[in-house]
């Protein structure tokens, strides 16, 4: 997995590398340039040439201008013709910003293919009659915040963003942002109006934190990352870290040649309902069916009465037991990992069974996966507000259900969940799997793994009790609950992806039947 860091870690590399690994800023800023227009480069050409191309490049005065003035230079390298709007006067640029627009100028007397204004007054009238390939926007980097307040900016930063937006509405340009859009706050996500909404961003380095919260996913586009010389010794250990394949494929333990079903992982599953006249049996039905599809060797489900033949219908592999509490318990002793809650309802009689199990030794001792109406009877009971026992265990709740368990409106949930999940994590002294897109999974010590695999597919009923068996399965087959839950995260968002061609049309039964699929492509991949 790869690291995902704050504007204030990502400042801190910078700083190593300069100081401890004397890196110069100026070779810092050449290697950034450089790999942004490689990588622009690759996509209009398979070879990188780019004879026929045109390029604008929007430049401020910090070190992210000073990136986009060695790109400029390095596209034109590559046969490009480059305008360049210096957004500020030159008097207000220093140090390798300036130096980067003084090489730039030189330039000019041998490369007719460049054009570099004085301002964005005398390029507006221009540049908007010009065609140009894509619009490099190279305002601010990771030192920019938003002002709280207002989350505005100034009017010449104001006007380049506005200029780049609507050349992107306008016509055929796509817009590319160098490390982040302009406007967005690399930590939080939260963007200034206005804001550069991009296409692409090339990012240097290292994803940073503001990519997957607040307006970053809708800002930024496509995300691809420049290899820039700051190596990842520089930022270990890092708390937050991005869910890849590798991951996962490492993750998935394949079943021995030699083994039995009892040693594959044995998955118990305490769900489904029939309160009030109405039943919630499919939940639980959908999560066995998922830990069985996931790969589990043996899953027995906790149904209430009468519901034996249904859950066969759906699962002959399931075994079903009833909610005799001597037989759940010498169950609960047989598993590698307990889920609780699909669709267990919310009546007095399942808070009281979830309290109890609750405080159990013979469940508290297991990998648990707690789930809907669980973390319903949870916050009901208060069970969080006292020490427990739990000694692995991952809760699930979507920004609804943690906001009942935490008191805080689903707003401020949405608002910083990273923060949020690791926080709530270590209060509760449990994994947290804030449920979304992306998805944010939290231990108690302070790590945060993303899955950003999902997509709107997975918008429908029961997609969440399918993520939950496959947790238990991942867990009962030898993983923690925290890195079952972010490789179940993010196998579980493309077995959506892989369900349709059409996400509207997804089914929770459908992504069920396509896990199969996502994990027959990791190892497809890895040969």
């Amino acid at each position: 997995m790869k690291p995902v860091l704050t504007a204030r870690e990502m400042a801190v590399a910078d700083r190593a590398a300069i100081e401890e690994l004397r890196t110069g800023e100026t070779r810092l800023m050449e290697l950034a340039g450089r790999a942004c227009a490689r990588i622009v480069a690759e996509q209009f050409n398979a070879a990188g040439n780019l004879d026929g191309h045109s390029f604008l490049v929007v430049c401020g005065k910090g070190s992210n201008g000073g990136d986009g003035f060695v790109a400029a230079r390095h596209l034109l390298n590559r046969g490009a013709e480059v305008d360049v709007i210096p957004v500020w006067p030159e008097s207000e640029l220093s140090g390798v910003n300036l130096e980067g627009l003084n090489i730039l100028k030189a330039y000019r007397r041998y490369h007719e293919g460049l054009r570099i204004f004085s301002g964005l007054d005398e390029a507006l009238p221009l540049v908007r009659e010009h065609s140009y390939d894509a619009v490099l926007d190279a305002l601010f980097g990771t030192g920019f915040r938003p002002v709280p307040e207002s989350r505005g900016i100034d009017e010449a930063a104001r006007s380049a963003i506005e200029l780049i937006n609507n050349m992107n509405d306008a016509s055929d340009a796509v817009t590319i942002s160098i490390d982040l859009p302009s406007g967005l706050d690399a930590t939080s996500g939260i963007a200034s109006v206005p804001c550069v909404k991009a296409d692409q961003t090339i990012t240097m380095a290292f994803m940073k934190t503001g990519f997957f919260q607040n307006d970053g996913p809708a800002m930024c586009g496509e995300i691809q990352v420049a290899e820039i010389s700051i190596p990842q010794f520089l930022v270990e250990p890092f708390s937050c870290m991005l869910v890849d394949e590798t991951f996962v494929a490492e993750s998935y333990l394949l079943r021995d040649p030699s083994s039995a079903k009892h040693l594959n992982g044995k998955v118990l599953i305490v769900g489904g309902s029939a309160d009030g006249g109405g039943s919630m049996l499919g939940a639980a039905m959908l999560c066995a069916r998922a830990a069985v599809r996931s790969g589990a060797g043996y899953v027995c489900a906790s149904l209430p009465q009468g519901h034996a033949d249904a859950m066969h219908g759906f699962a002959p592999e399931v075994v079903v037991i009833g909610r005799e509490r001597e037989l759940l318990l010498e169950k609960a002793r047989w598993a590698d990992a307990i889920v609780i809650g699909c669709g267990l309802g919310r009546s007095q009689a399942s808070q009281d069974l979830v309290e109890e199990l609750f405080r159990h030794p013979e469940i508290t001792a297991k990998k648990l996966v707690l789930d809907a109406d669980a973390l319903f009877a949870i916050a009901e009971r208060g069970l969080f507000d006292e020490p427990h026992s739990l000694e692995d265990a991952v809760v699930t709740p979507h920004a609804g259900e943690c906001s009942r368990l935490s008191g805080l409106t689903a707003e401020e949930v949405a608002a910083s969940p990273i923060a949020l999940s690791r926080n709530l994590a270590s209060n509760w002294n449990v994994n947290l799997l804030l449920k979304g897109r992306p998805t944010f999974v939290a231990s108690p010590a302070g790590t945060v793994l993303i899955s950003d695999s999902g997509t709107e597919a997975l918008a429908t009923a029961g997609t969440g009790d399918v993520l939950s068996g496959m947790i238990a399965t991942l867990a009962s087959k030898g993983l923690d609950t925290f890195a079952a839950a972010g490789a179940a995260a993010w196998l579980h968002g493309r077995a959506g992806d892989l369900a349709c061609d059409v996400s509207s049309l997804v089914s929770s039964t459908d992504v069920v039947e396509s896990i199969r699929h996502a994990v027959m492509e990791l190892f497809e991949e890895e040969e």
